[in-house]
């Protein structure tokens, strides 16, 4: 279950809201695109840590209410249980990548759009009964 990849390349070439690349038995990596006025969506995972690292584009972290820009470079760290959303206040796309742990979405699944992604019922479930 061991993966390699550039990630720096996976994520500018990535052209959907949000791909995983891979799966492993503890962990997940998801590559995400998120258009200018477009955000992730509030939510809250209550047993998942979620680290995201932005690598272009600017946005605001949104976690439990408290507002912090966010760009190239930075770093973000949702524990298990915090309100978070994630929004693009740019004009270029927010371009970042994530690592889920324990997954949260199931493996190989594309959301071209974020309404794609919302319309996933079963996508959604499998995210809600991770433990």
């Amino acid at each position: 279950m061991s993966y390699s990849a550039n990630v720096a390349r996976a994520t500018a070439e990535n052209p959907h809201f949000r791909a995983v690349l891979h799966t492993g038995a503890k962990s997940q990596l998801v590559v995400m695109n998120l258009p200018a006025g477009e955000d992730v969506g509030e939510e809250t995972h209550p047993h998942i840590e979620q680290i995201l690292y932005f690598q272009s584009g600017t946005g605001t972290a949104v976690l439990d209410g408290v507002e912090t820009p966010v760009g190239p470079g930075d770093v973000v760290f949702v524990a298990p249980g915090v309100r978070h959303n994630f929004r693009n206040t740019g004009t270029e796309p927010l371009r970042l990548f994530t690592v889920y742990v324990p997954p949260n979405h199931i493996d190989g699944r594309i959301h071209p759009t974020k309404a794609d992604a919302i319309a996933d019922v079963e996508d959604e479930e499998f995210g809600e009964a991770v433990r």
